[in-house]
């Protein structure tokens, strides 16, 4: 019994010493040499190629799926002219590529990072809509893979791009546009390689998404699978909705226009015979609303169509033309006023003269001649002489002659006409203007 109790004693001193040496020894471990063990064996030579690409779910021959979503950093300008759009992304795919399995010592490792794509395969993703296109280095450039112990790759890339956006200008400004973002396989067919977007929340937007002129209203992915000579490619696509501000362009263009059309009204207002007054008035707001109906056009490119934008500066410079025209229907109506009073005037002293001529004859005939004027009063002359007068007395006017007889002149009738007829009709064409580009706005939006 003596002889037992100290050989347990020392036994359990070994077992203790043993448990201390094990846990010195994992606590000197170097993770980061092994990741480098782990890269060596799993990617060395003839261990790996980066040609071949993965085998489908299972392990089976089926087509390579790929994860991919995206999320949105900004988007620094929209273009109508050249009708494209630029955008900052992280660009993210992931895959399963069993070649890549790795031990995590126990969970210790969570994944390996590289910072080479060439290291491992890579789907052959492009931009079908891309215009121009760059890799952010800056202080390093901003990629990295992650292999996790799975066999599971993610890819991740910040990518700036211009894509090209076909715009429909007939309701601009008042319009929405769609642009669209398409990413597609370049050569491997569907039944090597299919992209599925990820599942949960496959594109993000960054928070306080500022644009100038314009406001992204909503976005939806979808598919779009392409077929041509050498097969299926698979496609996926995000509409970008974007609505444009309206704020902008009311300052800057409707109400300048409205104001300039209303300036040009101050010419009926004027006397007929300030000429310089209403002709310089008349002509500078002309020549302004031609300027601003320019400067707009300038920032649009040409399109066959008519736009929302031209329909208000063309009908806005008929108006301001038609002022101009106005005037010189009054100059003429005025001169011809002039000439009729004076063409009475001179009637007046033709007659005048005749009535003296007529006159002196009958004092120079003899003096001894004399007529009587018979003079009827009452019976039956009287009353048929006051029936004429009631069957010959003058119509009744109503409110608008009546009105209007307080102007004996045509010009100056022009003048007051003008003064009703161009607000009228210009406030007509208001509410015809707004309530159709809007309504149609709605519907197109359905």
């Amino acid at each position: 019994m003596d002889i037992s109790r100290p050989s347990c004693s020392l036994l359990i001193l070994l077992a203790l010493y043993i448990l201390q040496l094990a846990g010195c020894m994992n606590a000197k471990i170097n993770f980061r040499e092994k990741e480098k063990q782990i890269l060596d064996q799993i990617l060395g030579p003839g261990r790996y190629d980066a040609r071949i690409r993965p085998s489908g779910i299972n392990g089976t021959d089926g087509p390579a799926v790929v994860s991919v979503n995206i999320f949105v950093r900004s988007i620094s300008k929209i273009d109508d002219v050249t009708m494209e759009y630029s955008v900052q992304l992280t660009f993210r795919e992931q895959w399963l590529d069993e070649r890549l399995k790795f031990n995590n010592l126990g969970g210790r490792l969570k994944y390996l990072t590289l910072t080479e794509a060439n290291r491992v395969w890579m789907p052959d993703l492009f931009f079908s809509n891309e215009k121009e296109g760059h890799f952010h280095n800056i202080i390093m450039p901003n990629v990295y893979i992650r292999i996790f112990p799975n066999g599971n790759v993610l890819y991740s890339i910040r990518i700036s791009l211009t894509l090209s956006c076909p715009m429909n200008l007939k309701l601009y400004p008042l319009d929405k546009q769609t642009c669209s973002l398409r990413m597609a396989s370049y050569g491997w067919t569907t039944d090597d390689l299919v992209f599925l977007w990820k599942e949960g929340d496959p594109v993000q937007v960054v928070k306080n998404l500022h644009l100038p002129r314009f406001t992204l209203e909503k976005f939806l992915t979808d598919y779009c699978n392409s077929k041509t000579n050498t097969g299926e490619y698979s496609c996926l696509k995000v509409d970008l909705l974007f609505k444009r501000e309206f704020s902008y362009y009311l300052i800057q263009i409707y109400i300048p226009c409205c104001m300039l059309v209303i300036v040009s009204w101050v010419s009926f207002w004027l006397d007929q015979g300030a000429v310089p007054a209403r002709v310089s008035l008349g002509v500078t707001t002309l020549l302004t609303m031609a300027t601003q109906s320019s400067g707009i056009n300038a920032s649009l490119p040409p399109v066959s169509y008519t736009k929302a934008i031209d329909v208000w500066t063309g009908v806005c410079l008929t108006f301001v033309f038609g002022a101009l025209l106005e005037f010189a229907l009054v100059n003429y109506a005025s001169r011809s006023d002039m000439h009729r009073e004076n063409m009475k005037k001179s009637r007046r002293e033709m007659e005048a003269a005749a009535s003296l001529d007529a006159a002196s004859d009958l004092l120079d005939t003899d003096s001894n001649t004399t007529f009587a004027m018979p003079l009827v009063r009452g019976g039956v002359v009287d009353t048929k002489m006051r029936q004429c007068e009631i069957h010959m007395s003058p119509p009744r006017k109503n409110c608008c002659r009546l009105w209007m007889s307080k102007f004996p002149t045509r010009s100056k009738r022009i003048d007051v006409i003008s003064r009703i007829t161009f607000p009228l009709v210009f406030a007509l064409f208001n509410l015809a203007y707004w309530s159709t580009y809007l309504f149609r706005d709605e519907d197109e939006e359905k």
